[in-house]
């Protein structure tokens, strides 16, 4: 993503797991907000840690304070494995996890099947860790079943969807978040991979992230 990005390998049940790194933009002597792992779009239809949207939420998390960690899946790029239909995924996520983030404040986000496999995320994480953010965009409601987010996390989370999204059509996040009355920001126009709108997506994540308390 910059001069910066450091590239890690980590290891995961299906075996290396490769990552880039951004560190988070904080003061001399200020400590990171902490650690945001961001997952990424559907592997099979050329979705990778260095997707568009993937990099413009973890620029979004690093100019907020937050150390950004993006990975690639099982079975894309240096990772090993095959893709699992979201399972697998979804153990990637939290073996990456465990190894950039063994502790201490977490966020987690993704977009479009990275959402869904970040929701899950979230539901396997929630009771044990200090969760702090959850932001998911383009979330593929209409093609996986993605998780419902525990009440708790609902004022800590930003759901973003594009009006005209062709691939998961906004009905479909309506009516996985309508049960579980957790607001959907839309962006009037947008597209899934938000054409155009990337600098207003950023600013729509920079937002939520700075409305809320730097930790205490």
């Amino acid at each position: 993503m910059n001069a910066q990005t450091e590239r890690l390998l980590l290891q995961g049940a299906a075996g290396a797991i490769e990552a880039a790194r951004d560190t988070a933009l904080v003061a001399d002597g200020a400590a990171p907000r902490g650690v945001a792992v961001i997952s990424h779009p559907h592997p099979l239809f050329g979705g990778t840690m260095d997707n568009k949207v993937v990099q413009t939420l973890a620029r979004a998390f690093v100019q907020c304070g937050w150390t950004a960690v993006r990975f690639n899946f099982r079975g894309v790029g240096g990772s090993a494995g095959a893709h699992d239909e979201g399972r697998g995924e979804a153990d990637d996520l939290l073996a990456v996890v465990e190894q950039v983030a063994p502790s201490g404040p977490l966020a987690l986000a993704g977009f479009s099947f990275g959402a869904f496999v970040a929701s899950h995320g979230v539901a396997r994480l929630w009771e044990s860790r200090d969760l702090r953010q959850v932001v998911l965009v383009g979330t593929a409601a209409s093609r996986f079943a993605v998780a419902p987010l525990p009440a708790a996390a609902h004022e800590r989370t930003l759901v973003v969807h594009g009006e005209h999204d062709d691939t998961v059509p906004l009905a479909s996040v309506m009516d996985w978040a309508r049960p579980q009355t957790l607001p959907v920001t839309v962006v009037p126009g947008g597209g899934h991979f938000f054409h155009g709108q990337l600098g207003l997506l950023k600013q729509l994540v920079v937002r939520h992230l700075q409305a809320q308390p730097p930790l205490g």
